[in-house]
């Protein structure tokens, strides 16, 4: 098993200010990127059919890739070749009008009279794609306020508790970023991907607050012991994501190549917000916010 060695940074070289600096100038952009997404395309981040409704095809033909899209009047959403399976493709659509767009398949990608040209189909209405956003974003608030819970009744003081709370919260607002820079959709699958991080946010945030909160040793030697382990954790973690991700991608399987590089990117931004944001506030909080 191989070791991963973590350098011992010396924190004493920066102030509170130099080291929360960059983290929340990171925030700002992520969140000046989100508003102006959501002023140009109605929405922070683009919606997939999951939230926005509309088809999916499952096509099987000769044609060329590059050609499919000319098969039907409405021009498609994507089109995404089966990596393991030969001269499969999957053709998204915003429109719902199934049989329309499987009769234009049929009549324009089938080979030899061959009917069975469309292999599966589905179709999200819109009003059940609004309803199932709605239920998607509730479940990531209820979650986040589940977790700044958490934070408050375990450590019972503000700044440590808000600390865990701004950074869990940048850790969710810099993949969003990502996403709407990237073009990635947000679905029920990149969904789970923010739920998880705000799992692995709140884990490296509580054991670096545990560690100079509540364990012996000065300041300086419980932040290295916790970044021992957190820090370690953390990269193996990012490690996997992105083995994942590349690997997903190779294979044409594009939710779980999006939800590696989702997880891949937020838990470099946990890096930075645990060790940085949240490591600063602790340190003005131990020096300077408890007065005797």
């Amino acid at each position: 098993m191989g070791y991963f060695d973590v350098p011992e940074i010396e924190y004493t070289r920066y102030t509170d200010r130099q080291l929360a600096a960059v983290p929340l100038a990171v925030l700002g952009v992520a969140l000046l990127v989100l508003a102006g997404s959501f002023l140009l395309f109605g929405s922070p981040v683009q919606l997939g059919m999951d939230f926005a409704g509309g088809t999916e095809l499952t096509v099987q033909t000769t044609t060329p890739e590059e050609d499919v899209p000319d098969a039907f009047d409405e021009e498609p959403e994507s089109v995404q070749a089966i990596a393991t399976e030969e001269n499969q493709y999957i053709v998204q659509f915003t429109s719902t009008d199934q049989e329309a767009l499987s009769e234009q398949a049929r009549a324009n990608l089938a080979q030899d009279g061959d009917a069975s040209v469309v292999q599966q189909t589905s179709s999200t209405s819109a009003s059940f794609g609004q309803q199932t956003q709605q239920t998607a974003l509730l479940g990531i608030a209820v979650a986040f306020l589940g977790m700044s819970t958490l934070a408050f009744l375990l450590f019972r003081t503000f700044v440590p508790s808000i600390a865990i709370v701004v950074s869990a919260f940048s850790d969710i607002v810099i993949p969003l970023a990502f996403m709407a820079i990237a073009g990635i959709p947000l679905s029920l699958g990149t969904v789970a991907a923010l739920l998880m991080l705000i799992g692995y946010s709140v884990d490296s945030d509580i054991l670096l607050n545990n560690h100079i909160l509540r364990r012996s040793g000065d300041f300086y030697e419980s932040t290295n012991r916790a970044m021992q382990t957190g820090i370690t954790m953390t990269v193996t973690s990012m490690t996997a994501m992105l083995v994942m991700g590349i690997a997903a991608w190779l294979f044409g399987v594009e939710l779980l190549a999006s939800i590696g590089i989702i997880l891949f990117v937020g838990l470099t931004a946990d890096l930075m917000n645990t060790y940085m944001l949240n490591l600063s506030l602790l340190r003005w909080y131990k020096f300077h916010g408890v007065r005797s």
